[in-house]
């Protein structure tokens, strides 16, 4: 028995989540719906012009949103990552313990420096727009991989975001290697489709001969495998992936469990916030296939929370949440 159903490895941020208008992209020059990296004087920048008052902060990075999903739905989940000794990584370091999730940090032990923040800005039309500034995640590197967790996990997961850095991509890549070694299956997201477009050489580094499982959404399926239709790309992902997930928005998701093909279906809702929906279908299609769920209802799973997600405020579900959606696949 494994102690961890995952362990993940990511950029450790604290999200500050607000609402803005499209004038507010004009007036700022914010290129909408991409995760744009910036200097600390850009993001000090427009935090000045936002009523933060009204923001919502939680700690977060795509990974870290994932295992925080598996820990509500009753998994146990372990975060390697890297934060600063100040106010906002001490902030993490306690959101993370109230999330039930094991991890690398060592609030006695915490470097000098600034602790990672993304401003995630959602328009009236549900989309989220991010500007993060890495601070001392950027300087994640295989010092803050931890091999017992690995070895002990039954999944490695891995964040596609990493990938920017030669640090984070050395990371990912040594993580991997102790994964495989352990017989600990490996996963990974591609995180954004900015990341695929700029970063695919390595992304092909990190995945070498395959991985176990992949996370895509449509456009970043088709700027992966250079295809120009989703029955193409899926095609060409079986050369990645032993088994894959291609998110589909309001459409669903289509899911390879390594002989066919299963569509999920979508479930109604109306969205007002996307941030955190693939990082919610991750970690709950995670949890689903680390306790005994089939890919199909896994992915049942996954579809029933990320539209629970894009339904309300934040990236994060409420433990209750959690707990309902469960009920609501095993009535």
């Amino acid at each position: 028995m494994k102690k961890y159903d995952i362990t993940g490895i990511g950029n450790a941020l604290v999200d500050i989540e607000f609402k803005v208008t499209d004038k507010f992209f004009e007036e700022n020059q914010v290129e909408k719906g991409l995760m744009t990296l910036v200097d600390e004087y850009r993001q000090n920048e427009l935090m000045g012009v936002i009523n933060t008052e009204e923001a919502k902060k939680q700690c977060g990075g795509s990974a870290a949103n994932s295992v925080i999903a598996v820990s509500q739905f009753g998994g146990k989940s372990y975060y390697c990552c890297k934060v600063a000794n100040d106010e906002l990584g001490r902030f993490f370091v306690e959101d993370m313990k109230e999330s039930g999730v094991d991890n690398n940090l060592d609030p006695d032990k915490l470097e000098d420096g600034i602790t990672g923040k993304c401003l995630v800005m959602v328009t009236e039309d549900s989309e989220r727009t991010m500007n993060t500034f890495l601070g001392i995640t950027q300087n994640f590197s295989v010092k803050e991989i931890n091999e017992s967790a690995i070895k002990d996990s039954k999944y490695l997961f891995i964040e596609g975001y990493l990938v920017t850095s030669p640090n984070g991509k050395e990371a990912m890549m040594h993580a991997k290697k102790i994964a495989e070694e352990a017989g600990t299956k490996v996963a990974l997201t591609f995180s954004d489709p900015a990341m695929v477009k700029y970063f695919k050489e390595g992304f092909d580094d990190v995945i070498g001969p395959s991985v176990d499982l992949l996370f895509a959404n449509e456009e970043e399926a088709m700027l992966y495998t250079g295809k120009d239709t989703l029955e193409e790309a899926r095609e060409e992902m079986k050369k990645a992936a032993k088994h894959f997930v291609i998110t589909q928005g309001k459409n669903g998701a289509m899911i390879f469990d390594g002989d066919t093909f299963i569509d999920i279906e979508p479930y109604k809702t109306t969205a007002i916030d996307s941030n955190g929906a693939g990082d919610m279908f991750a970690g709950a299609f995670l949890y689903g296939i680390t306790n005994g769920h089939s890919y199909a209802s896994s992915g049942k799973l996954a579809s029933m929370a990320s539209s629970k997600i894009v339904s309300q405020f934040g990236p994060r579900l409420k433990w209750h949440q959690a707990k309902e959606i469960l009920n609501r696949l095993n009535p």
